[in-house]
């Protein structure tokens, strides 16, 4: 709100028709007082109140892609367990536990046992 002082003198009544003598001398230093409304309060309100709606509505998003983050993180934690299971089960039966990855020495010719 603002305020301007009044170019006229004030009432000698207030709104309640109560005479202003009776009232509070800060009420009628405000008497004194033009008090007109905030012309873009309202637009303010109304700009907060969309915000608001608008932060809601993103953080009921965000909570939605949160959840579906962690869906599929713990999808991949399976599907990467499953895959070092695929790989251990592959690892025992393709390449025993005696297998040695070590070539064999070479053989000189001529010393075949024939």
């Amino acid at each position: 709100m603002t305020t301007s002082p009044s170019p006229a003198a004030p009432c000698s009544s207030n709104s309640n028709g109560e005479p202003l003598s009776s009232l509070p001398r800060w009420r009628q230093f405000l008497s004194t007082l033009n008090w007109r409304r905030d012309p873009g309060y309202e637009q303010r309100v109304m700009q907060f109140e969309q915000r608001r709606i608008q932060h809601e509505l993103r953080m009921e998003q965000l909570g939605s892609e949160i959840e579906q983050i962690e869906k599929e993180t713990e999808l991949l934690r399976r599907e990467n367990a499953r895959q070092k299971a695929l790989s251990a089960l592959i690892k025992r039966h393709c390449f025993p536990d005696d297998f040695n990855s070590t070539p064999l020495p070479p053989t000189e010719p001529g010393s075949s046992s024939s």
